[in-house]
This record gives C-alpha cells, sequence and structure tokens, in this order.
C-alpha cells in the first residue's frame, strides 16, 4: 500500500517537475542567443520565459513570441520565434521556431525573412524601430533615436506583423522582469483645469517645458567651433543654438492657450478623443525638424523615450486657418509641430519623460560629428489626475494597420476612385450599350489598370488563400486587425463580396483579376498571332468547369488539416508567380504560369474556366445574386447562337440562358442584343418594318 502510495504522488508531481522543461534543441538555439551563458534554466513558472545566466549573474531571458504576444500573421496563424533579451533591455537575437507566411514560404524564400529578422540583434527598446520597405536606407538615423529596418517589399504586411509581435512581446518581458523598465502609476489630463493664461505664465508655472543650449555649449559638446562646419549658420549675439517648447496639448490649460476654443475643439474633432498630443516649437540655429522634413512622417531628428522605452512620435499635419498655435505673449518661433505619441511602450503624461535631439553637423562630404542632447520632460502635476486602472499597452496604443492606411492614402484614393468608377459603369450598363466603342475601349482600359495598378505595383491579387485564412481566423478567434494590414486587399474584398449580391463573380473574375487581365491579354495575344482556337466541345465544357470546385474544397479542407500542406497545394494558383513575383521564381512554377497563359492564347481563360479555385469560391456565393443584369430576348438559343458563338468563355447556354457562375461580365452579349446588325431579333425587327413601309407604300 505503501509503495502504490509512493507511486501515485510520483506520478502526480511528475507534470510539476516537467512543466517548463527545457529540450535540447531548444537548449541549443537560446545558446546561439546568449553565447556566453553558462546556466539556462527552464521556463518560470508565474511567466513564460527562460532565465539565462553567466555563473551567477542573470544576463537576460529568453521566451517564445507565441506564449507572450500571439500576433495572427497574414496567413492566419502565429508566427512563432525564439527571443533573446539581455538584463538592458537589448535584443540579442531572434530564431524563428514555425511560420505559415505563404510569401516566405513558397515565394520569395525564407532568406529575405532571416535577414529582416538579423537587424534585430544589438538593437534596444530604447530605440524607436521604422520598418523600411523601400530598401532605401537602413541603420540608425545619424540624427536622433529612430533606427531604420529595410523591409521585404513583397511582404510589407508579414514584417509589419512581425515587428509589432517582436516588440510587443519584449516590451511586457521588459516590464514584467527587467529593473528599469517598470511602468508608473498612470495619469491623464485634468478635463477640469483651465484658466486663460500668457505664454509666460503657462512656462512659469511649468504647464510649458523651456530648455535652450547655447553655441559656446553645442560647440564644446562636438569638440569643434560651429566655424568648422560650412553648412552650419553662425549665431547672432545672443542667439541660442536650439530654444524648444513644449507642452500636453490634451491638458485644457495648454491645449485651449495653445490653440484656442474652437482650435482645440476642432483638433480633438479631427484626432479622436483618445490620441496623445505634444506640442513641440522650437527657435534658434537649429530647429527640432530639418527644412526637408516630411509632413505627416516621424522625425529623424528630435525623439522620445520614458521609462528607458521608446516612443513613436509623429506628425499629424493638422495646421491650418482654425487650428493654430497663437498663445498670448508667444514668442516668433521657427518651427511648431503637434506630434501624435504612440508606440507599444504607451505614454504616461504625468510621469517624467526625456525628449532626444540629435544633432550632425558635417565638416565636409566624408566627416560629420554627431551629439545627441538629452531634454528632461515633465510638467507641473496639477495639470494631471491619477489613473486607478492602467490600460493595456497592446489596447492603448495605435493599432498597426491605421499607420498602414495613411501611409498608403494615394493607392487608397485611387483605388476607391475606380471602384466607384466601375461601379457607375455597371450601374448604367443598359444605356452604355447603345456606344459599343465606349465599353470596349473602357473595358481594355480597365483591365490595363487592374494588371499593372492593382496588381503589379498595389499587390492587389486576391487569392484563395484569403478565403482559408478567413475560415481559420474564425476558427481560432476572428480578428479584424490581421485583415485591416493590407488596405487594397481588405478594400477588394469588401467590394468584391458586395458585388457578388448584385452582379455574381463576373465583376471580380473579368475586371478585377490582375492574373484574369493577364489571361485575356494572352487570349487577344494569341488571336492576333492567327493561334488556332480551341472550342472545347460544349459535353466536356459542362464537366470540366466542374473541376475547380473539388480543388477548393481539397484546399479548403487541408487547410485545417494541414496547412503546411495547403500552403503547398495552394501553388495551383499562378498568381505569386505571375502577379507578386513578376514570374522571378524558381523555373517550374514560371514554367507553369507560362504554360497557363500560352494555353490561354488556344483555349480562351483555360484556367479561370476549370482550374481557378478562388473562381469556384466567389460562383458558390455568387449564387445569392439579387438581380440578374443581363437580358435576354425569345429569340436567343431559339434559333439565334450568336451570342454564344461569340461568347469566349462559354458561359451562355444552348438554349440562350447565361451561366452566371461562369460569366465573367465582359458585356459582349449585352453590346451584340442592342446591335441592330448582329442581333438576329434586331435583324428580323428591322426586316419586318422594311415589309411594313413596302406594303403601307404599295397601299397607299
Amino acid at each position: 500500500m505503501r509503495g502504490r502510495l509512493l507511486l501515485l504522488l510520483v506520478l502526480a508531481c511528475f507534470p510539476l517537475a516537467t512543466y517548463g522543461a527545457l529540450d535540447d534543441e531548444k537548449h541549443a538555439l537560446i545558446q546561439e542567443l546568449f553565447p556566453k551563458a553558462t546556466d539556462i534554466r527552464d521556463r518560470l513558472p508565474d511567466y513564460p520565459v527562460y532565465p539565462v545566466y553567466q555563473l551567477q549573474e542573470l544576463i537576460g531571458y529568453a521566451y517564445e513570441s507565441r506564449d507572450i504576444s500571439p500576433l495572427q500573421g497574414f496567413a492566419g496563424k502565429p508566427v512563432s520565434m525564439l527571443i533573446g533579451l539581455d538584463s538592458r533591455g537589448r535584443f540579442t537575437g531572434i530564431r524563428i521556431l514555425n511560420h505559415h507566411e505563404p510569401v516566405f514560404l513558397h515565394g520569395l524564400g525564407e532568406e529575405p525573412l532571416f535577414e529582416f529578422i538579423d537587424q534585430y540583434e544589438g538593437r534596444s527598446l530604447t530605440e524607436q524601430i521604422v520598418i523600411d520597405t523601400s530598401g532605401s536606407r537602413s541603420g540608425k538615423s545619424p540624427d536622433g533615436n529612430v533606427v531604420h529596418f529595410d523591409g521585404v517589399s513583397k511582404a510589407t504586411v508579414s514584417v509589419l506583423i512581425i515587428n509589432d509581435t517582436v516588440l510587443s512581446s519584449a516590451l511586457k518581458v521588459a516590464r514584467k522582469k527587467l529593473a528599469g523598465f517598470t511602468q508608473e502609476a498612470p495619469t491623464r489630463a485634468r478635463t477640469d483645469f483651465y484658466q486663460p493664461l500668457s505664454w509666460a505664465q503657462l512656462i512659469d508655472r511649468g504647464y510649458l517645458g523651456h530648455w535652450q543650449i547655447s553655441p559656446a555649449e553645442i560647440e564644446q559638446k562636438l569638440g569643434s567651433p560651429l566655424v568648422d562646419y560650412p553648412d552650419a549658420p553662425q549665431p547672432d549675439p545672443g542667439e541660442p543654438f536650439t530654444e524648444l517648447f513644449f507642452g500636453y496639448i490634451n491638458a485644457p490649460m495648454v491645449g485651449h492657450n495653445l490653440l484656442g476654443d474652437e482650435g482645440f475643439e476642432r483638433l480633438k474633432e479631427k484626432t479622436g478623443p483618445d490620441a496623445q498630443i505634444l506640442a513641440v516649437m522650437s527657435r534658434g540655429l537649429y530647429p527640432h525638424l530639418p527644412d526637408d522634413f516630411t509632413p505627416g512622417s516621424s522625425p529623424d531628428r528630435l525623439g522620445l523615450q520614458q521609462n528607458n522605452l521608446s516612443l513613436d512620435i509623429r506628425d499629424i499635419n493638422v495646421f491650418d486657418q482654425n487650428i493654430q498655435i497663437t498663445a498670448d505673449g508667444m514668442p516668433e518661433l521657427g518651427r511648431t509641430t503637434l506630434f501624435r505619441v504612440g508606440g507599444n511602450a504607451g505614454f504616461n503624461p504625468g510621469a517624467e519623460a526625456t525628449l532626444k535631439l540629435g544633432v550632425t553637423l558635417r565638416k565636409n562630404h566624408l566627416v560629420a560629428d554627431s551629439t545627441e542632447l538629452e531634454i528632461p520632460m515633465a510638467f507641473a502635476q496639477d495639470l494631471f489626475e491619477a489613473v486607478e486602472v492602467a490600460p493595456r499597452p497592446e489596447d492603448s496604443r495605435q493599432p498597426v494597420w491605421i499607420g498602414l492606411w495613411k501611409e498608403r492614402w494615394l493607392t487608397i484614393s485611387l483605388l476607391v476612385l475606380s471602384l466607384t468608377l466601375l461601379t457607375v459603369f455597371f450601374a448604367r450598363q443598359r444605356t452604355l450599350r447603345r456606344h459599343p466603342k465606349l465599353i470596349h475601349r473602357f473595358r481594355w482600359g480597365f483591365l490595363f489598370f487592374t494588371l499593372f495598378f492593382i496588381g503589379f505595383y498595389a499587390q492587389g491579387q486576391l487569392s484563395v488563400v484569403n478565403i482559408y485564412t478567413l475560415f481559420l481566423a474564425i476558427w481560432d478567434g476572428f480578428s479584424l486587425n490581421v485583415f485591416l494590414m493590407d488596405p487594397v486587399l481588405f478594400i477588394l474584398w469588401i467590394y468584391t463580396f458586395v458585388s457578388l449580391f448584385i452582379w455574381g463573380r463576373g465583376l471580380f473574375c473579368g475586371w478585377l483579376c490582375p492574373f484574369g487581365a493577364l489571361q485575356e491579354m494572352a487570349a487577344w495575344l494569341g488571336e492576333k498571332l492567327k493561334f488556332r482556337q480551341v472550342k472545347v466541345p460544349e459535353k466536356w465544357h459542362r464537366r470540366l468547369i466542374l473541376l475547380k470546385y473539388p480543388i477548393l474544397l481539397v484546399l479548403v479542407g487541408t487547410a485545417f488539416y494541414s496547412l503546411e500542406l495547403a500552403e503547398k497545394l495552394v501553388e495551383v494558383e499562378p498568381f505569386k508567380t505571375g502577379i507578386t513575383l513578376f514570374f522571378v521564381r524558381y523555373w517550374p512554377f514560371v514554367v507553369y504560369a507560362v504554360g497557363l497563359l500560352v494555353v490561354g492564347m488556344f483555349i480562351h481563360k483555360f484556367y479561370c474556366r476549370y482550374l481557378c479555385p478562388l473562381g469556384a469560391g466567389l460562383a458558390v456565393l455568387g449564387k445569392l445574386r439579387l438581380f440578374s443584369w443581363l437580358d435576354r430576348v425569345e429569340l436567343c438559343g431559339k434559333p439565334c447562337q450568336h451570342c454564344k458563338n461569340s461568347c469566349g468563355i462559354n458561359a451562355i447556354h444552348k438554349d440562350g440562358r447565361i451561366d452566371y457562375n461562369e460569366c465573367i461580365q465582359c458585356l459582349e452579349c449585352v453590346v451584340i442584343l442592342k446591335d441592330e446588325n448582329q442581333c438576329v431579333d434586331k435583324v428580323l425587327e428591322q426586316k419586318r418594318q422594311r415589309q411594313a413601309r413596302i406594303l403601307a407604300t404599295d397601299a397607299g
């Protein structure tokens, strides 16, 4: 009996003993992140991190990102990473454990992903990391605390999600485990605290911050006199090198006095109630923003830190005739800026913070001297009141997708404008069909726009991947933020979904699919080169068009069983090769995509008709359409077959009925039906009218 009790006790304790145990593979990876480690311990029971020691000294922590910030990736599953963070808040490295990002797995390859995450090594949470997908710059800005990372131009959404995962998880670990990163009691501006004050009174009472540095002091920091820098302006007697003023606009005492009552209210309407706004104003030889600063962007020269963490500040560019800084007694200023304060760290306005001003002066085109000036920022405490419960940083910060939408505002505007034009065109198709040349030119013009702007430039190729990603997101816990990360795809999906109930699948497949437009052009080229056009027999055509439906079911079903297998099978779509990667890919994929286009030069839109799983999915939803826009007449199919013979995609039955599941809304049949020289019904009607006129003439 005692032996049995002892055995039961051991078995009961066994899960506790093995919880968080470190396997050999993970131990080896952590050792790579901390080469000097002599002791790597099991995961802590109170927080999912692995302590790392050198002898008896704690040198940092390793952790899996999915245990801290399991943000969904572009494929609907989190990117799992092992991240090393030393005791000073610096990244020692990152290793990818598992991911399902299709553009890296079966597109660009994983090398660009590994090159991207390698940039984190040696970087600190005290730095502001900005992802640059243009590839034009990388490294730390010489003027401030901003670090530019080279992004991956074809994988913008994926790298931004990875960056958000890395920074948000590291912040949580730092605040939980690292000394110096703890957050003070949160505060907010008092909404009932206001009285009219002059500029001087705001400064005297500590409601506005004031700091300056003289030319002599900056020369001492740089180690050279200003005359050694040809491009640096020389000071007048008594002129400061830099003089800064700064204030927390959300506090009515500051906002009302600097902007006026109307300006303060207009600013709140424009930025929203949750935006935290910091005003920074400067004068002197070296303002806080350079002359070539881009409005609406983050400054390179100026940074903001709090609790050893870097905060994101971004110009909100809202100054107009009704929003201006015009306080009573305000001196003449060189630059005035309103910054939105955000980032993963969260901003506590009533706690001390530090503005960092980077100064870089060039002696010549090869040599430059730099220094970083730290400016204490603390406001009078009577501006603020304590908040009982601290907001979670991941809830209080601005979502990443908002910045993406702002950055791509021009692309979004052009896309929305084009979709509006297309909607008007389709809504008035029964009027416009009287002008066949107009319809023909508009269609081809829009196809070129779809291919080159929506496809090649904006990367707006919808895919069946988006369908099973949606299903997986619903299955695992839906988050709209993931889909908002790509504004072009989001807008196209919303528009396509709505249009399915009005026009069916044809509006997307015939007008908005970049690879579909490429097929259309290949078919036109085949006709111009006088290739023999193959007409698939009706019996086989009706069977082959069903092939894309089981392909869709296999792909969606496989995604729930094995996402890795689904990612391989989805290569039945040539979209990634032809549109996303411009045919620059491993040769079998290129041969497949080009082969489909070549076949399409003989069989009109072969892939669309018989293989496309995306088209199958849209056709299923398209069955719910509310209208049948394409008119038919009594003679259609009985006996007239002109529309059927002219339909390149063979979406018209012999009896004249239109198969909306296959129709791509090219509107050719609409034009024929209205053409008095093509439509048999119109020709016979004209013949009857001529005979009636002859009979009337004879009778007269």
